[in-house]
């Protein structure tokens, strides 16, 4: 039998083709048959200059014994390499790092001990809505004082924190959100407040709901916001271009009339060039009307002037002295529920008032913000700081002038005389404790 015949012997006992691979063929555990007499030894590999290097033999192939009838191979076998990036071994996941121990020891062996509430928030970003309210959504950075080019100074991030709480409520109640308002930090979820009556009144105007949106407002979640959200209130019908409580029915039938204080704080606020620089104010109104427009509108002006004293005086100073009495009366309303300056400022902006003859009105807006601040159940320290500078009084004796003025009133109180009556019964209550001290 010749070398071909017996190559073909073993082609056909594993039912393979005879290749010549470029590499030697891996040990197998199937033995070769003996070449015959007087054949020329070809078992061992060709040159090795006409072939590429060797592969490394598969892994399950590595171990296995050589067979017995394999020919030895006459070539040295190359040495071995390491890999240039070993694999990293697996990590044990029972040699993990151990958390670190606290740094408090009765806080682990205490089992009874809760964890610390998350830190209020200071704005919202509730889900934006689809199809038609996607179109009132409010972007929170239109209220920066940057964009808005307001003064800058120290109570800067105070008086922005309250515009974003006013965008938050707004939102929340387009996004129907509205109980997530609570979730704010107690000192700002007024201000949260004024901006879910805005959505709730363009949300009533819009649908022509007659104002069942905001009574229910009102009347349920906001119960203990009733200024801010009528202040609220104005601020839609500004931004709708339309005249305050146009079909609209609100709970409160004298407090309905802030809504005008809304309004002149929009305006002011959105278009300061025209109403701050040229000293305009929205036409068709009345004296009674304009009176509580300038009190939204020396609001306005706490966060114009970013709550500085010196430059708030100057400021009012600009306008008519015909207008300035309302303009007082908003700024010392804005310096105390807002706050932002020191007792040092404070004891200055009154001086000013007092020099400009307006010391009562500028007292009349501070016991205004007393009591919007005692009714919701949140009185900050620098609302309880402004009100002796301001009014002369603590925070409840301020707030109690509110209420003897309401009542001094009667039952029927409704109309924007009533409304400047009660106004005016405050400043008389000021002027008594004045005078009695």
């Amino acid at each position: 039998m010749t070398q071909g015949d017996g190559a073909e012997t073993a082609d056909a006992r594993t039912g393979t083709e005879a290749v010549d691979p470029p590499d030697p063929p891996a040990p197998s555990h199937t033995p070769d048959l003996p070449a015959p007499p007087g054949a020329p030894d070809t078992s061992g590999p060709p040159d090795p200059t006409d072939l590429p290097p060797p592969l490394p033999a598969p892994p399950d192939l590595q171990d296995s014994p050589a067979s017995p009838a394999s020919p030895p191979s006459r070539r040295e076998p190359p040495p071995p390499t390491e890999p240039p990036n070993p694999p990293e071994p697996p990590k044990d996941p029972s040699r993990a790092p151990a958390p670190p121990e606290p740094s408090d020891p009765l806080e682990a062996s205490d089992p009874s001990r809760s964890p610390e509430p998350p830190e209020p928030r200071r704005s919202l970003a509730p889900a934006r809505p689809k199809g038609i309210a996607r179109l009132l959504w409010q972007d929170p950075a239109r209220m920066g004082f940057g964009v808005r080019r307001f003064r800058l100074g120290p109570a800067r991030e105070l008086l922005e924190d309250a515009g974003g709480a006013f965008v938050s409520g707004f939102n929340a109640v387009v996004a129907g959100e509205t109980e997530r308002i609570d979730d704010l930090r107690e000192d700002l979820r007024g201000f949260a407040y004024e901006g879910a009556g805005m959505a709730c009144a363009t949300l009533d105007v819009l649908t022509l709901t007659g104002g069942r949106r905001l009574r229910e407002l009102l009347s349920g979640q906001g119960l203990r916001h009733p200024h801010l959200i009528h202040m609220g209130t104005g601020r839609a019908y500004a931004r709708m271009r339309l005249r305050p409580m146009w079909g609209v029915h609100s709970v409160h039938p004298l407090l309905r009339w802030l809504a005008h204080d809304g309004f002149g704080f929009h305006q002011g606020f959105f278009s300061s060039d025209r109403t701050v620089g040229r000293q305009r104010t929205a036409g068709l109104m009345d004296r009674t009307r304009r009176a509580i427009f300038d009190q939204g509108l020396g609001r306005m002006l706490w966060f114009h002037e970013c709550a500085g004293a010196g430059d708030v005086v100057p400021r009012v100073a600009e306008f008519p002295a015909g207008r300035r009495a309302d303009l007082w009366s908003g700024v010392g309303l804005a310096a105390t529920y807002a706050g932002g300056a020191s007792t040092e400022d404070l004891g200055r902006l009154a001086s000013a008032a007092a020099e400009d003859g307006f010391r009562a009105h500028l007292a009349q807006g501070c016991a205004l913000a007393c009591a919007a601040r005692l009714i919701s159940a949140v009185v900050p320290g620098h609302t309880v700081a402004a009100a002796p500078v301001l009014c002369g009084a603590e925070v409840d004796e301020a707030a109690g002038w509110t209420d003897t003025a309401l009542v001094a009133l009667g039952h029927n109180a409704h109309s924007d005389d009533h409304y400047q009556a009660w106004r005016a019964g405050i400043r008389k209550a000021w002027a008594r404790r004045d005078r009695d001290s």
